[in-house]
C-alpha cells in the first residue's frame, strides 16, 4: 500500500509519500518518509537478536521478548505532542479482558503502515496534516482483493488503534461508522400469524450494529412483539428477509437454514463479463482478523463456500463500461460469500458494482436477495416469494438492451 499526506507549512502546502512495510526488502528508499523505527539495521539489536534466536532452542520465548522490545521502540506522537509506545496504545484501545488475553501485543507489522509513518514524520517536523489517502499499486495478493490504483481505508486491526491515538488533537471529519443512519422502512411482502417476509432496503441494518440500534430487527419488534429475524443481509444488500413472530417458528426456520434446505436467489450487477455463462464457484473463505469485516480466500483454513451463477444480460458501450446482470444461488451461507466469489480472481474476477470492500464505490451495492423458498413452519407448505429488481432504472435499461 502507498500513501500520500497533504501538509500545511509556513510557505504553503506540500505532500509526503510513504509505503507500508518494506519495498523490495528496504524501508529507506529516497523520496519516501522513513519508518517510525528502523529495525532493519544489520548491526542493530533487532537483527542481532534474530540471529541469536535462530541458533537457540528457546525460540518462542525469545521471539515474544524481542517482539515486545520492538513495540516499545515505536514511540508515536499525536497532534498534541504527546508520546506513547505501541504497547500502551494497544492496551489503552483494547480495554476488553477477552481481547487482551487473545492479543496481548499488537500484530506484527503494526506501526509500519503508511498512515502512522506519514503522521509521525509530519508531527516531528512541525507540519500540519490536512488530508491523507492510501492506494494499492500493482497486482492483487492471492488471499485479499486489491485493485490497482484503487483507494483503500487504513486497516482496522493494525492501524485503527494507532490512528485513534495519533489523530488526537486534530480536527477530523466525523467517523462515517458513527454517523446517524437514515431510518429507512422495509416493505411487507408477506404476513400471517407466524411469519413475516420483508423487503429490506439497501442501507438498512439487519440487526443493531456497534453504533446504530435502528435495524430491521428493532423495526420488526416495534410492530410484532417478540419478532426475530431468522437470517441477515449485509447492510448495503437489499431484498427478502424472513421474520419469525413466534419462538417455535423461529427455531423451525433456523433448522431449515442450518440444513441448507432454504433456497435463495440473488441478483447482482457486476463489473465486466464472466468467462462462462453459467458455472459453480467453490472458494473457501476465512475472516480477515486484522481487517474485519473483510474476508479472505484461504485454501488451508477457510470454510468451504459454494455459489452457482448464471449470466442474464451483458452490456457495454463507448460511454458505459462492461456490465453484467447475474443470478446467484448460494449453496452455503458464508459472510460476504457472494461479494468475494464475484470479485476474487479465482472466482469471477468481476466485483459487484458499488462494493466498496472488494470493488469500487457507487451509489449503492448492486446486490439484491430477489427470491426465497422455504417450508412454512406452521402449515408445512412450500412458500416461494419473489420481488422485482430494485436497481437504478437507467442501469437496468442498459442491461436489458
Amino acid at each position: 500500500m502507498f500513501g500520500v499526506l497533504v501538509v500545511e507549512q509556513e510557505t504553503g502546502y506540500a505532500f509526503l509519500a510513504a509505503y507500508s512495510g518494506l519495498l523490495e526488502g528496504r524501508n529507506d528508499w529516497p523520496y519516501f518518509v522513513p519508518p517510525v523505527f528502523d529495525a532493519q539495521q544489520p548491526d542493530g539489536h533487532f537483527k542481532r537478536t534474530e540471529c541469536e534466536i535462530m541458533q537457540s532452542s528457546n525460540h518462542k520465548q525469545m521471539s515474544q521478548d524481542l517482539q515486545q522490545w520492538l513495540f516499545h521502540q515505536y514511540r508515536l506522537l499525536n497532534a498534541r505532542g504527546e508520546v506513547k509506545d505501541l504497547v500502551d496504545i494497544w492496551q489503552e484501545y483494547h480495554r476488553s479482558p477477552r481481547i487482551r488475553r487473545k492479543y496481548p501485543l499488537p500484530p506484527g507489522g503494526t506501526g509500519d503502515c503508511c498512515a502512522p509513518k506519514l503522521l509521525q514524520y509530519a508531527y516531528q517536523h512541525g507540519l500540519k496534516p490536512v488530508c491523507m489517502a492510501e492506494f494499492w499499486w500493482g497486482p492483487s495478493p492471492k488471499s485479499e482483493i486489491r485493485h490497482h490504483e484503487q483507494f483503500y481505508p487504513a486497516c482496522r486491526g493494525k492501524c485503527k488503534p494507532v490512528l485513534t491515538w495519533m489523530l488526537q488533537g486534530l480536527e477530523v471529519d466525523p467517523n462515517p461508522e458513527e454517523a446517524n443512519f437514515s431510518h429507512l422502512v422495509p416493505e411487507i411482502v408477506f404476513e400471517d400469524e407466524t411469519i413475516v417476509v420483508l423487503n429490506k432496503p439497501s442501507g438498512m441494518l439487519s440487526v443493531p450494529g456497534r453504533t446504530e440500534n435502528y435495524s430491521v430487527a428493532t423495526w420488526a419488534k416495534e410492530h410484532w412483539p417478540g419478532a426475530m429475524p431468522v437470517h441477515r443481509l449485509d447492510m448495503w444488500t437489499s431484498g427478502l428477509m424472513v421474520i419469525a413472530k413466534t419462538e417455535e417458528a423461529y427455531h423451525h426456520l433456523q433448522r431449515q437454514f442450518e440444513q441448507h434446505t432454504v433456497k435463495k436467489k440473488y441478483l447482482a450487477v457486476v463489473e465486466g463479463v464472466p468467462a462462462k455463462e453459467h458455472g459453480i464457484i467453490d472458494l473457501p473463505l476465512l475472516s480477515d482478523p486484522l481487517n474485519r469485516p473483510c474476508q479472505m480466500v484461504d485454501y488451508e483454513y477457510g470454510k468451504r463456500a459454494i455459489t452457482e451463477y448464471r449470466v442474464l444480460h451483458t452490456h457495454s458501450s463507448l460511454i458505459t463500461p462492461h456490465l453484467s446482470l447475474l443470478a446467484l444461488w448460494p449453496h452455503t451461507g458464508r459472510t460476504h460469500q457472494l461479494r468475494m466469489h464475484c470479485a476474487h480472481p479465482d472466482g469471477l474476477g468481476c466485483p459487484i458494482v458499488g462494493d466498496e470492500l472488494y470493488g469500487n464505490k457507487s451509489d449503492r451495492l448492486y446486490l439484491q436477495a430477489q427470491a426465497i423458498t422455504f417450508i412454512h413452519p406452521q402449515t408445512g407448505r412450500r412458500v416461494h416469494l419473489e420481488i422485482k429488481a430494485d436497481f437504478d432504472d437507467n442501469l437496468c435499461r442498459y442491461l436489458n438492451n
